[in-house]
């Protein structure tokens, strides 16, 4: 089982910037994929933004153009930067790792959009 440690939550304001970091205890090179999901109260968990051992990335529809992905291979790390945060984008962000086919999560960090 893969560790997954997040950090980078918080609360910030309408228009703001966040960044979220997911460190994983394997490399990154044996991993398939690590993901951004989110949960608000009350709602499904969705994805939010992928990105996989080759580089490729997809985002949901709602963040396109406000988030991005990003990958430190020598740390295992990968980022989550928003950018012109909304109080939609409320809600506590898990770190997915998929590795030989198994699912690992981190514990969640919470995000709060609010004035």
């Amino acid at each position: 089982q893969v560790q997954v440690v997040e950090s980078g939550g918080g609360l910030v304001q309408p228009g703001g910037s966040l960044r979220l970091s997911c460190a994983a205890s394997e490399s990154i090179f044996t991993i398939y994929s690590m993901a951004w999901y989110r949960q608000a109260p009350g709602k499904q968990r969705e994805l939010v933004a992928r990105i996989t051992r080759g580089g490729s990335t997809n985002y949901a529809d709602s963040v396109k153009g406000r988030f991005t992905i990003s990958r430190d291979n020598a740390k295992n790390t990968v980022y989550l930067q928003m950018n012109s945060l909304k109080p939609e984008d409320t809600a506590v962000y898990y770190c997915n790792v998929n590795r030989f086919g198994n699912d690992s999560w981190g514990q969640g960090t919470q995000v709060t959009v609010s004035s």
